[in-house]
Order: structure tokens, then C-alpha cells, then sequence
């Protein structure tokens, strides 16, 4: 008897083992409360488990639970948390409340005791906390309100809203048309940098159009990927050329030309040195801010590997070591050291940076990636902090063979001209981190191109056919334009490109024989040469491309060259990665109010936008559609922006109707 109990027994526990337990799938969307506007890169986690997952740049989210009763924890940067039970919902869409700042004046902890007391006008906080022996000291009195986004018209008078106003952007005077025949070379230097267009997706996720300092075409352009072929030879990088009509002006023509960096397997790249560089100053108080840092700066580190190290760097007051180089493999350790830093104090962002190279150079890795990564809203305001003396000391600084990375936070004093300008005299790049989705964007899907440099001071030079081009404009750039004869000066700085990486450029042509407004006359030139060519020889030539670039490690440049004799395609039959760059092209000039946008309409932008979603893994051509959209109906209220006047194309018009003009 005890035997057929026995075996009863196995047989229902063997039943219950091969029992499939079945799972829940929760999806939804996470939204602003007050906007209403989709929350990328929130976390949705299940209480007491670390599962979880985190929404895509829609706001979207999908997650099995193992039943009804399951707690899920809600959270992204800036918001307030939520605590939620779906119990017989399938579909849950959460909206999350904006955080209320913590603003208090503190400092690191971990490595001392902080002090403070009671904030007015005539008093500031002291500090006995002290990292590697040096103290971050507020050395001068600080108002009450200086750490706030908001501006006070003086001391001890509460603060009004500044609508942004003590945001630094540079003015930008776009690139004008130009006769072929009397300027065929147009130089410029590469740009990879694409923080303008995640900032202006701030600008318009906060329900305001951003000002036009804060728009470079360029940068927009940039941010995205575009199906460029891999090089087939040494040269570092692939040269692609493309001709089609104009979007915005059917008698024109468009030309791009895209670079295409070698892909190399993060497995594959050198040993690399990181100096984490981070501003810890009253400034950086708030949730986006040194909270965002600490969450970005960790997804980096999960990138690292044993052969890299990293060392951390602070500045508040004065500057500080708060970890010395140590392996990639000691995640945890490093981990730590950033969850311990807390903000407090005024902004030595010149001696942080001098601190932060000294440590690189100690640690200097021959034939590796060194590098320093400078996070910070760029607010510097201690010591040498003109924009003229920090440019000197980080070219000074570059010639040690250590590069930059500029990582922009923040909102309300976010200082874009002054971290642009860091970042092209370091030999580095820029990109502005404003949630937790870009960080993850810039720091793990494009590690490879933000770490790691494949070819330095890399020039273009194009020269067009006076034969077949009339007039030219250079469609952004405009802080990155260059003399003629920089083209084959080796001193000359210009842009790096990062393994992986894209760059795009586009060219707007007036063909021979269009009338045209746009080219200003000059009286012919008497005691000038003809150019002696055959316009039967060379009529299918648009344009020769000539880039110069240098190895890493060299200081030598090496020139490739391409005719470009492409036949004009109509604009419905251009590749995807055309339509899609003239789509954001358009709409830089849109954001910009530019004189040159001509025919260019939302609608114009959106129809060719929605034909070019393909290579859209992430989903960031399907948020820029949902951006468009979004500065449509912002540009309709504001009567300053369009001076009250109906944008070109717009007025009754629907933006899914048509197909492309062939």
C-alpha cells in the first residue's frame, strides 16, 4: 500500500512540474500628467523581483507579470514614483506627476562630514567634507535662489520664471547661396555632434518651439542613422553620393553626401582610460541634472570592460579625485563612487578640467582610448570660466592625445555655446542627455562612436561645375565652415569621426539656365583667366568631393577624392536615407523660421518623413514624425514665430494625402 501511495504521490508532483506556468503581458504608455506628452526611458519595474523593463521613445512599454496581484513600481528622472496593481487590465497607461526640485545645498558625502547652515543672502553653506584631501568649498556668499532654475532680479527678491533666458546659445548666420563660378569650393569640417536635436526635443516635450541659437540643421541631421555601406578598403570611412529634386523648390536640385565610419566590435576596440569629469555644484541639484548623470554615467560603465579603466573626477568650489583608475571588471566599485556624489557649492569648472587631464595623462594608455568625460550644464562661474581662457586651456590640454566627450545637462542655465565650443577644440564631441533614453542611446548603442575616434581632423572640400551648377548653399554647418586653404593646412582643426558613426551633409544646387533671385550679381571680371574647360567633357560632373583626414595618432593628413556625376533622381525615387535627411532638413529651417525655406510646409515634412521609417530599430524616426507634429501645432500659435502668416502649402491640406512629386 505504502508503495502505490509512493508512487501516486511522484506521479502528481511529475504532473505539477511539467504544469506550464502561464504569465500576464501588461503594455500601456507612460505620459506626462501635466503635458500629456509620452515619457521615454521609464522604468517599470515588479516590487521585490528585479525584473522589469523601460518605455521606448513613444512612451511604450511591455512587460509579463506572473498574475493579477502583482505590484508594478513606476518611476523615471524628474517624475514622482507610482505604485500600481493592473489587477484584470491588460492595457494600463500611467501618467506620472512632474517632481517638485530639491534644490538643498550639499556635497559628497561618503568621503567626510557635511555641515550646513540655514541659507540667506548674506550667508553661504560650509563644508567639512573633503575628497582625496581636497575641500569643495563655496568660497563666495550665495543667494537663496542662485541654485534655482528661475531667475531673481536681485538678492533676497523671490525668483520669477525666465522662460530660459539664462540659456547660452551662439546667433547663427546661415549659409547664404554662392555662384559656382566665383566660388566653386566650399569647405567644411565634419560634424557629428547632435545634441541640438535632443535638446530641441526638450524645447518641444515642454510645449515651447526652441529659439533658433538652439537649432543647428546640422546636428538634427546627424542625430540619426542613415544605411550607409561599410568601407571596402583601408580608408576609414565610406564616401556616398546622392542628386534629387529640391523638396522645397521644385526648380532645384539637393545634393548629400554621407560618411559612412568603419564599424569596429566593441570586443575589437583598444584598451580605453576614462576620466569621468563631474560638475557636483549647486547648479546640478535637480532630478535632470547630477541625478541624470549618475544614471547615465552607470549605463556606461556596464560597457567597460576588465583591460579599461576609469577614474573619477569632481568639481564644486575646488576640484577633486574621488576614485582613482581602477579595472572596467570592479563595476561595483565604481558604481558606488558615483551613487555617492551629491551637489553643493559654487562652479570651478576650469580647475575640474585641468584636474580631470592631469589624471588622464597619469594614466595615459599608449596606442589606447583616452579620454575624459565632462558632464555638466556648463554654468561655470569660479575661476577661469570665460569661454575665450577655457578654449585656451583645452587645446593646450589636446595635445596630450587625450580626447573629449561633453555630456550637456539640465534646463533653465543649460550653457550650449559654451560646452559646443569645449567639445570641438578637445578633439571630442557633444551630445545633450535629456532623459535617460538619450543616455542610453549615446552611451550603449553608440558606445563605439562616442568612445572611441577612427579618424581625426576630417575635412571636406567639395567643388562644383560652374557648367552645370549655377549656385550652391551648404545646408547647415555654418560654425563649421573653413577657409579654402584650411583644406591643406595639417594645423587646422576639424571634426573627428567615432567608429560606427554617420555624417551627413546636404547641398542645395540651382542648375544652369533657372532664373533665379537668390544669386547676387557682380560685374565680370576683367583681367581674370577663362577656366578652359569643355562643358561637353565635363557636363555630367555636378561635383568633385575631396575629404582629408588623419589616423589617430598622426599628425599627417591623407586625401581621398570622387567625382560625382550621379543622375538626378526625382524625389520619389531617392533612397530612404535622402527623403529622410531632407525631411529633417526642412524642418531645422521650419524650427529656424529661415529665409531659405522657401516652399518647405509640416506637411511637406511629415508626407516625406512617414515614406522613410525604414532602419528604425530604436524608433527615432517615429518620434521625430510625433516631434513634427507637435512644433505644427505649436508653430500655429505662435504668432511671433510665423508673424501671423499661414506657413507655405499648409491651409487645407492633409498630411497623409498625395504621393511624393515624381
Amino acid at each position: 500500500m505504502k508503495q502505490i501511495i509512493v508512487l501516486l504521490l511522484a506521479g502528481c508532483l511529475g504532473l505539477l512540474a511539467f504544469t506550464k506556468k502561464t504569465s500576464i503581458v501588461i503594455s500601456g504608455k507612460i505620459t506626462d500628467a501635466q503635458t500629456g506628452n509620452p515619457i521615454s526611458g521609464a522604468s517599470i519595474g515588479i516590487k521585490g523581483k528585479p525584473k522589469g523593463t523601460s518605455t521606448d521613445n513613444l512612451g511604450n512599454y511591455s512587460l509579463n507579470i506572473d498574475n493579477a496581484k502583482t505590484v508594478l513600481l513606476i518611476s523615471a528622472v524628474g517624475y514622482t514614483s507610482k505604485m500600481v496593481v493592473p489587477g484584470t487590465l491588460t492595457t494600463l497607461n500611467i501618467s506620472l506627476e512632474p517632481a517638485v526640485n530639491n534644490l538643498a545645498e550639499v556635497v559628497v558625502v561618503s568621503y567626510g562630514t557635511a555641515k550646513k547652515r540655514n541659507i540667506t543672502s548674506h550667508s553661504a553653506p560650509v563644508y567639512s567634507g573633503q575628497i582625496s584631501g581636497i575641500q569643495l568649498s563655496a568660497p563666495a556668499p550665495i543667494d537663496q535662489y542662485s541654485n534655482s532654475f528661475y531667475a531673481s532680479p536681485s538678492p533676497g527678491i523671490p525668483p520669477v520664471a525666465n522662460d530660459y533666458n539664462r540659456e547660452g546659445y551662439d546667433p547663427i548666420t546661415e549659409n547664404d547661396f554662392l555662384k559656382a563660378a566665383d566660388n566653386p569650393l566650399s569647405t567644411f569640417s565634419i560634424d557629428v555632434d547632435a545634441a541640438s536635436y535632443s535638446n530641441m526635443r526638450r524645447f518641444l516635450n515642454n510645449g515651447q518651439l526652441p529659439p533658433a541659437g538652439a537649432v543647428r540643421i546640422e546636428e538634427m541631421i546627424n542625430y540619426f542613422k542613415y544605411e550607409y555601406p561599410q568601407p571596402k578598403d583601408s580608408t576609414p570611412f565610406s564616401v556616398n553620393t546622392e542628386i534629387a529634386d529640391c523638396p522645397w523648390n521644385k526648380d532645384h536640385r539637393l545634393a548629400l553626401v554621407g560618411l559612412q565610419g568603419r564599424i569596429i566590435p566593441v570586443e575589437n576596440l583598444p584598451a580605453a582610460n576614462v576620466v569621468f569629469l563631474i560638475d557636483v555644484s549647486g547648479s546640478m541639484g535637480s532630478a535632470d541634472k547630477l541625478p541624470l548623470v549618475k544614471q547615465s554615467l552607470k549605463l556606461l560603465v556596464d560597457q567597460l570592460r576588465e583591460i579599461d579603466k576609469v577614474s573619477l573626477c569632481v568639481y564644486a568650489g575646488n576640484a577633486g579625485l574621488v576614485l582613482a583608475a581602477t579595472p572596467g571588471s570592479d563595476k561595483q566599485r565604481i558604481k558606488t563612487a558615483i551613487d555617492e556624489l551629491e551637489s553643493g557649492g559654487s562652479t570651478a569648472g576650469g580647475e575640474g578640467i585641468q584636474l580631470a587631464y592631469s589624471t588622464a595623462r597619469t594614466n595615459f594608455i599608449k596606442g589606447g582610448n583616452n579620454r575624459v568625460v565632462l558632464c555638466t550644464d556648463g554654468d561655470f562661474n569660479v575661476g577661469v570660466s570665460s569661454d575665450d581662457a577655457l578654449e585656451r586651456m583645452i587645446e593646450e590640454e589636446r595635445k596630450s592625445g587625450v580626447f573629449l566627450t561633453v555630456l550637456g545637462f539640465g534646463t533653465g542655465n543649460y550653457q550650449d555655446a559654451k560646452m559646443q565650443k569645449l567639445a570641438d577644440k578637445g578633439n571630442g564631441n557633444h551630445a545633450y542627455i535629456d532623459q535617460l533614453a538619450e543616455a542610453k542611446k549615446v552611451l550603449v548603442n553608440e558606445f563605439g562612436g562616442t568612445m572611441f575616434t577612427i579618424a581625426r581632423d576630417v575635412k571636406l572640400q567639395v567643388e562644383f561645375n560652374p557648367a552645370v551648377v549655377q549656385g550652391y548653399r551648404l545646408v547647415g554647418y555654418e560654425n563649421r565652415m573653413l577657409a579654402k586653404e584650411d583644406f591643406h593646412d595639417d594645423k587646422k582643426d576639424a571634426g573627428e569621426l567615432g567608429s560606427g558613426h554617420t555624417v551627413t551633409a546636404l547641398y542645395e544646387i540651382i542648375p544652369v539656365g533657372v532664373k533665379t533671385n537668390w544669386l547676387k550679381k557682380v560685374d565680370a571680371l576683367k583681367y581674370q583667366p577663362s577656366a578652359g574647360f569643355s562643358r561637353s567633357v565635363l557636363r555630367n560632373e555636378t561635383m568633385t568631393v575631396k575629404l582629408r583626414y588623419k589616423q589617430p595618432e598622426s599628425e599627417t593628413s591623407r586625401l581621398v577624392e570622387f567625382p560625382v556625376a550621379d543622375p538626378v533622381k526625382a524625389l520619389a525615387n531617392a533612397s530612404a536615407n535622402f527623403r529622410f535627411a531632407s525631411a529633417v532638413a526642412a524642418f531645422g529651417m521650419l524650427l529656424r523660421n529661415s529665409a531659405f525655406k522657401q516652399e518647405a510646409s509640416f506637411t511637406t515634412v511629415l508626407r516625406l518623413a512617414k515614406t522613410a521609417l525604414q532602419y528604425d530599430k530604436e524608433g527615432y524616426r517615429k518620434e521625430f514624425v510625433a516631434l513634427v507634429e507637435q512644433a505644427f501645432t505649436l508653430a500655429k500659435k505662435d504668432k511671433q514665430f510665423n508673424k501671423g502668416q499661414p506657413w507655405p502649402g499648409e491651409e487645407g491640406e492633409d498630411d497623409d494625402a498625395g504621393d511624393l512629386p515624381r
